[in-house]
């Protein structure tokens, strides 16, 4: 089975529906060892005919033709490095993110966030976090034991695996055990009734998620992704956070395209989320699996409350295994999986050309919600989606496509990008100034060319629905 075929059956898609699909191929785009173009074109090509695929039954019409571009696919993989502000280029990774060499291999660390980095230099006995009192640490000590004390700190660590050792690891194998999108109907909720919806051809973008509410609860990458995904589509997309941990502004700018962003205590305004929770038709969650269920999050206690909604679940290890509730970021994930070893070097592991686990997955999870309602209006049912950046790392490393054994890896140290990005960039004014930004990947006749609004500023919008 080709690439878009085998996500299209894992999305529980009709495979007569892929004729529609047609592919534009742009060499240079995304090059690595792995088949990472491959692996692009298939998620955002599944989005896009789940999206027309909704949007044909909304406006009772044919499905509209498909048309994945790999410069589009290519540009937008890596739209926070074509990002500008203001003329100003956003910041990808802090100092103490990135690569170690330890006393017996290599460990790779996330301390973007400052609770993360305070966590990493606590495990590490530092009270300052400058670069070589970091290296000469870590050069003392295991990959594993760092691995093992980082994580016991609350931080983020992981140690450099081969591909092998992650498939004879308990997680590895708990990740292998499943399917790259798992699905559920939780109960016999009536058929949803979807209001019809203007069928494109009048100088009207095709809305399929039109008048859909979709609460979204997710942070950084793959989960904003698939929320930003579902925003152009027209849903009124609300991100919702705590107000004690902010996101970082230029992630926060680059994936809150469409969307509106609020604050809101969980704990202290539980009545104002329930507000929230009782129209929404969509829950995305980004969170560690378990970690909102004390808040009346998980998928079975909210399809309690609201019959009928689509909760969409994001990990980066999976809700089951012994790293299940692990925190992880896409560069973890590359790094346990044995991708960084395949993509680098004895001297050095590698990274792939994006972080494609972190938009591969999130165009993923959109792609499922959008089926999910699809296949509500035909039969009922609340759903579940669940979907993992391991998964997605899973699915790339047993050969997505075909092998790119000689190609160039990359180095994950800023990198390039497709030289071809021009026509899929655009600008736009925003309160957080001027944006450069790329645009949607999803094409399909008549529709949106664009979303509608730039983003705003972190928790600046009313926890309310429009």
């Amino acid at each position: 089975m080709t690439d878009i075929e085998t996500a299209w059956s894992e999305l529980g898609g009709d495979p007569a529906r892929l004729s529609r699909v047609s592919t534009v191929v742009r060499e240079g785009a995304l090059q690595g060892r792995l088949p990472v173009r491959e692996l692009a074109r298939a998620c955002v090509g599944v989005c896009a005919l789940a999206a027309a695929e909704l949007g044909a039954r909304r406006a009772g019409i044919e499905l509209p033709a498909v048309r994945v571009d790999d410069g589009a696919v290519a540009t937008t993989f890596v739209s926070e490095r074509h990002l500008l502000i203001d003329g100003r280029a956003p910041v990808a990774f802090a100092p103490l993110s990135r690569f170690w060499r330890t006393a017996d291999g290599w460990v790779r660390t996330h301390a973007n966030y400052p609770h993360h980095r305070q966590r990493l230099l606590a495990a590490l006995g530092l009270p300052e976090g400058r670069v070589p009192s970091v290296e000469s640490a870590l050069a003392e000590r295991s990959a594993l034991e760092v691995e093992e004390a980082v994580y016991a700190a609350g931080g983020l660590a992981v140690a450099l695996r081969t591909p092998e050792e992650w498939a004879a690891h308990a997680q590895g194998a708990a990740v292998a055990a499943r399917p790259l999108v798992e699905r559920e109907r939780l109960d016999s909720a009536p058929a949803r009734v979807l209001a019809p919806i203007a069928p494109g051809d009048d100088g009207t973008p095709l809305l399929p998620a039109a008048r859909l509410r979709v609460l979204d609860l997710t942070r950084v990458i793959a989960g904003p992704v698939a929320t930003r995904t579902l925003a152009l589509l027209g849903a009124d997309v609300l991100r919702v956070d705590a107000p004690q941990v902010p996101e970082i502004p230029d992630a926060h700018a680059d994936t809150g395209f469409g969307k509106r962003s609020a604050t809101l205590d969980l704990a202290a305004d539980g009545r104002a989320f329930e507000e929230l929770l009782a129209a929404a038709d969509v829950v995305v969650t980004g969170y560690r699996p378990g970690a909102l269920d004390r808040f009346g999050l998980s998928a079975r206690a909210l399809a309690e409350r609201r019959p009928g909604v689509v909760v969409a679940q994001l990990s980066a290890w999976g809700a089951y295994g012994p790293w299940a509730g692990r925190r992880g970021f896409d560069s973890l994930v590359q790094v346990a999986t044995g991708i960084a070893a395949a993509e680098g070097s004895p001297e050095k592991p590698g990274a792939l050309p994006a972080q494609a686990l972190d938009h591969g997955t999130g165009y993923l999870l959109a792609a499922a919600v959008l089926r999910a309602l699809t296949e509500q209006s035909h039969e009922g049912g609340s759903r579940v989606v669940r979907l993992a950046l391991a998964g997605t790392a899973q699915w790339l490393m047993n050969g997505v496509g075909h092998d790119r054994a000689g190609e160039t890896s990359y180095d994950g140290a800023g990198g390039t990008v497709y030289d071809g990005a021009g026509p899929w960039l655009a600008e736009a004014d925003s309160a957080l100034g001027r944006l450069r930004y790329a645009r949607s990947p999803l094409s399909f006749a008549g529709g949106p060319p664009d979303w509608t609004r730039p983003p705003g500023p972190w928790g600046a919008d009313a926890p309310r629905w429009s």
